[in-house]
This record gives structure tokens, C-alpha cells and sequence, in this order.
């Protein structure tokens, strides 16, 4: 029977609280570098902002205002979308004129052949789903080194997991093995290849897994642009090949692209998206062409990206403004990440550098195209990116984070625009972002009408 009006929170100031100004500075700073390009954190800020400077009233009808800025955004609308585009190539596949539903995944035995960065990556993600695993490599030595690389991995997502109150068994041998012996491949139901990309390699290990592996085994593939068909005609099954690839790094990347080839069974189709699923990943089915989809469009988007770089831009300049638009991280920082020396092996599989070029052929030109040497020169100096702690970027050590400009990548720039003849000029930002951007989207039109990918839900 008392009244309220003296216990409604909403009709009391709000307390004046020390240096709220420069907290909320600070928290604009920190929410625009966490989430560049994105609208909602930064409205949520000013809905926070309004609470500690206006009436309540005021302040919740300032509120509203902000969401309905939000709802009729185009990033509303593009976030919906993504959501139910996600979900929609989950639920049902359609796959060389056949749709079928997912099959049950059971808990399997799992081999992971090879121990290098992707292969490490795709371990510690199997072990994060209680998938039984044995680890297998060449010898001792490569053994070793991957198994340190990976107890390493593991210790990070637990100290990670236990924050959630979560624990993660690695130490428990029938969870997780390493082994040099190929024959624990008898009896293992799904192998994932992960050697790096060579075609020769991967079809002599394929041959051996064929005679190895039972009958009803899956062969996976972790490749970013090889031909599926032609791994699976070194097999006696190519109805069990199917290519699996892992971004990277591969314990964190969420998208798993599945490549089916022309023999490729709509249940091995089935039984990689459930592991997709059990892997809490985004399983994408796509069809086999060189790079399928995801590193097919990243292909022009990144050379434009050196295109521009040549022109006279800096690969800061260009990461700058693809952040700003919204990426995570811009071409140049991806491809240290990543590793500069995995495009230039596959550029040198293709004949475009490296001895297999023809003497007399222009330094810019291939195929009758626009071709840059940069990433390859950057590659003959031994710059790998991260990895060796220096690539587009300079790193504070091998492996290290932290991407800084380099004086002598910018040096280099100039010495090559001179010996080229090439004139520089400034490149504005919305050059930079249209021929980065129509580049990729283009592309993906073009995946479309070949039918490698069955839906632009696929492609986004």
C-alpha cells in the first residue's frame, strides 16, 4: 500500500560517475577497432551514452530511435539474410541432379596424415568435438615436431574452454595417438589427407590409403584448389574421395568447404557435412574446379588488391580500407596469415613462375593477362608472412601477430615501379574498394553459371 514513486529507479538521476567521458571515449575507441565497419556496436554505444546523459524517458525514446536506424539498415537486412543462408545449406542439399537429406554421423576414428600448420589445426578441432583421433606422420622427426605443435594447441583451447567451465580430454591415448605405423589405417572409418599441395604427392598417398583403408572408409582431401577427380583416379574408390577443405587456421575458421567430384557418392557427401556438424562448422558443398569457391574468388580479389599495390597504393592503405568496410582482415594481412609461399607453389604448379615460365616472357604478362611478379619476389626473398616474421608486413618475431609496415617493402615497391616504368598515382579509397570487391563478386556470378555452386546462399 505504498506508494512507488519514490522506489521507480527510472525517476532517479543518474549518479554522476568520475571521468564518464573519457570511459565512453575509450569504449568508442575499443568497439570501432573490434568491430570496424559495423553499425550496432556503435549505435549500442550511443544508446549507452544516452542513458548516462538524458532523463529515462528521453533516454529510452532515444533508444528506439537507434533500433529503427538499425532495422532498416542494409546491414540488418544483409545479417538476416547470412542467417537464414547459413541454415538453408544445411538443411538440404542438392547435389548432381540428387537431393538428399544428412545421414547420422557416429562418433569414428579419425586419421589426420600430416602435422604441418593445417594439419595441426585440423586435429585440435577434431579433438574439440571428442572425435577419436590418431595423428600420423612420414617419421619420428616430423612427428615430433607436430605433436609438440599440437599438445601446444590443445593447452590454449582448454585454458580457453575451462573460462566456460568446459574441460577437454587430450592427454587420454584412445582419444588422441600419434604414430608413424600407416598400418593403423586398417581400421580407421574417415582419413583426412593434409600434406601440403602437390598433386603427385597427394596421389601417391592416396593410392597407398586405397589399398590400406577398408572398403567403406572415407577419403578426405584437405585442398585448396587441387583437381578432386584426378586425386580420386589414383584410388580403386573414387566414390569415397571427397575433398575436405579446412581454412586456416583451421581450429578457428567456422567454414569447411566439401568439393565432390564426378564419382564422389551422394552418403560420402552426407557423411562430410555431418562432420562439418559435429565439428560445429559451417559445411558448404561446392563442385570441383580449380579453387572451387572460396580461394577461386579470393584469386581477382587479391590480385587487384597487388594491382593496386603496383599502381601506387601500400598494402596498409589497401587492408585499411577493406577493414573499414567490414572485413576482419584486408588481402595483404590475410595472405601473411595464411602463408605467401602456399600461393606460390600453386602459381608454380600452374606454370605462371618459377623454371616452367618460357624465356623471353614478359615479366607482367601471362596468357595474354595482367600478371604481377610481386608476391613471388617477395616469396624469392624468403618472405613468408607470419611464419618467417616478415611478408607484406614486418612482424616482432616468427610467427608473431602483430603486422607493422615495412620500410623495406616499400622500398622494394619503388625500385620495381621504376624498373617497370610504372607512373604512380593516388588511389582513392572507393578505387580501392570497387576493384577489390566487384573483382570477387564477379567471380561469383561466373561459379554460378558454370554450376559449381548450386545457390548464391553458397557463395555468401
Amino acid at each position: 500500500g505504498q506508494p512507488l514513486a519514490a522506489r521507480r529507479l527510472s525517476l532517479r538521476p543518474v549518479p554522476p560517475l568520475p571521468d564518464t567521458e573519457a570511459f565512453l571515449r575509450d569504449a568508442r575507441v575499443r568497439v570501432r577497432r573490434w568491430a570496424r565497419g559495423c553499425l550496432a556496436p556503435e549505435l549500442c554505444l550511443q544508446a549507452v551514452r544516452a542513458a548516462t546523459e538524458l532523463p529515462f524517458g528521453e533516454g529510452v525514446r532515444r533508444e528506439r530511435q537507434l533500433f529503427g536506424v538499425l532495422r532498416g539498415s542494409g546491414q540488418a537486412r544483409a545479417l538476416q539474410y547470412a542467417f537464414f543462408a547459413e541454415r538453408a545449406i544445411q538443411r538440404k542439399l542438392h547435389c548432381q541432379g540428387t537431393n538428399f537429406l544428412l545421414t547420422a554421423f557416429d562418433s569414428v576414428s579419425l586419421l589426420s596424415l600430416g602435422l604441418g600448420t593445417m594439419g595441426r589445426g585440423i586435429v585440435t578441432s577434431l579433438v574439440k568435438a571428442n572425435i577419436p583421433v590418431v595423428a600420423l606422420e612420414q617419421d619420428q622427426e616430423h612427428l615430433n615436431m607436430g605433436r609438440k605443435a599440437v599438445m601446444l594447441l590443445l593447452e590454449h583451447e582448454a585454458m580457453k574452454m575451462e573460462q566456460g567451465a568446459q574441460t577437454l580430454d587430450f592427454h587420454n591415448p584412445a582419444r588422441l595417438q600419434f604414430s608413424v605405423d600407416f598400418e593403423l589405417l586398417r581400421d580407421v572409418d574417415l582419413v583426412i589427407e593434409a600434406v601440403f599441395e602437390n598433386m603427385a604427392l597427394k596421389k601417391e598417398i592416396f593410392h597407398k590409403l586405397s589399398r590400406v583403408c577398408k572398403p567403406e572408409a572415407l577419403l578426405c582431401t584437405n585442398t585448396s584448389a587441387l583437381n578432386i577427380d584426378e586425386i580420386a583416379s589414383a584410388t580403386s574408390r573414387p566414390q569415397q574421395v571427397i575433398g575436405t577443405h579446412f581454412f586456416s587456421p583451421a581450429h578457428v575458421m567456422r567454414l569447411l568447404e566439401i568439393i565432390y567430384g564426378r564419382h564422389t557418392s551422394p552418403t560420402a557427401i552426407a557423411t562430410a557435412m555431418e562432420l562439418a556438424r559435429a565439428l560445429r562448422k559451417v559445411g558448404v558443398v561446392v563442385g570441383n574446379c580449380f579453387g572451387f569457391v572460396g580461394n577461386r574468388m579470393m584469386f581477382p580479389y587479391v590480385q587487384q588488391a597487388v594491382f593496386l599495390v603496383e599502381e601506387g597504393s601500400r598494402p596498409e592503405e589497401v587492408d585499411g580500407v577493406l577493414e573499414d568496410f567490414g572485413f576482419k582482415i584486408g588481402p595483404f594481412r590475410m595472405s601473411d596469415l595464411a602463408g605467401l609461399d602456399v600461393g606460390w607453389r600453386s602459381r608454380q604448379g600452374q606454370g605462371l613462375t618459377g623454371p616452367a615460365v618460357a624465356a623471353g616472357t614478359p615479366a607482367r604478362r601471362r596468357h595474354g593477362q595482367r600478371y604481377s611478379p610481386l608476391p613471388d619476389l617477395l616469396c624469392e626473398s624468403g618472405r613468408f608472412g607470419q611464419k618467417t616474421g616478415r611478408g607484406w608486413y614486418r612482424y616482432e618475431r616468427e610467427g608473431g601477430r602483430m603486422a607493422t609496415p615495412d620500410p623495406w617493402l616499400h622500398d622494394l615497391l619503388s625500385r620495381y615501379r621504376d624498373t617497370h616504368g610504372i607512373q604512380t598515382r593516388v588511389i582513392d579509397q572507393e578505387e580501392i574498394l570497387e576493384r577489390c570487391l566487384f573483382s570477387l563478386i564477379n567471380e561469383g556470378f561466373a561459379i554460378l553459371a558454370e554450376g559449381i555452386a548450386s545457390g548464391p546462399e553458397h557463395l555468401d
